[in-house]
């Protein structure tokens, strides 16, 4: 499996680097998915684990749609996936569930976010707030925190992809 993953710049002011680290972990994601059909990507982790490398890609997607529409620009845009009946429901796929959609819902919600993101500055509140500690989270949190959430789960598809085909890599 190749990469074409950009390295942020060494030398780049903390917004470019910042984003520069969100965009590498997002295209990583993308590279672990890369190539596979969708029965490869909905191959769960390891029983009783749900943990698919196509439910990752969608629980992105409702994370991406959480932090940067929800909470920094105050959209009332309800989840893509989950649910209170089903909190998980992005990691249970259905025979109805596809890469396609998948993929397009996360890209779109990845669009939208670098949208909403460049309409603030790092230090600037969000415009809603966080649904768990119902305060209001600068830009620079919430990218920091982006780039944790991509790093734990690319390395749960490290794992996931290694079992599917065997092909490892960064």
């Amino acid at each position: 499996m190749t990469t074409e993953r950009r390295s942020p710049a060494v030398d780049a002011d903390e917004r470019t680097m910042l984003e520069g680290w969100l965009e590498f972990h997002r295209q990583t994601l993308a590279t672990k998915c890369a190539g596979l059909t969708d029965a490869q990507l909905a191959i769960a982790s390891v029983a009783p684990s749900p943990l698919s490398l196509m439910g990752l890609v969608r629980h992105m997607a409702d994370v991406e749609r959480s932090w940067y529409r929800r909470v920094l620009a105050g959209e009332a845009a309800p989840p893509l996936y989950w649910s209170d009946e089903d909190p998980d429901r992005e990691f249970h796929l259905g025979e109805g569930d596809t890469w396609q959609e998948a993929y397009a819902s996360w890209q779109a919600e990845i669009e939208t976010a670098r949208r909403n993101a460049a309409d603030f500055g790092l230090d600037d509140l969000s415009k809603g707030r966080s649904r768990h500690t119902g305060e209001q989270i600068s830009l620079r949190w919430i990218h920091t925190h982006m780039i944790e959430e991509y790093a734990r789960h690319n390395g749960h598809a490290d794992l996931i992809r290694e079992r599917i085909d065997g092909a490892t890599g960064d």
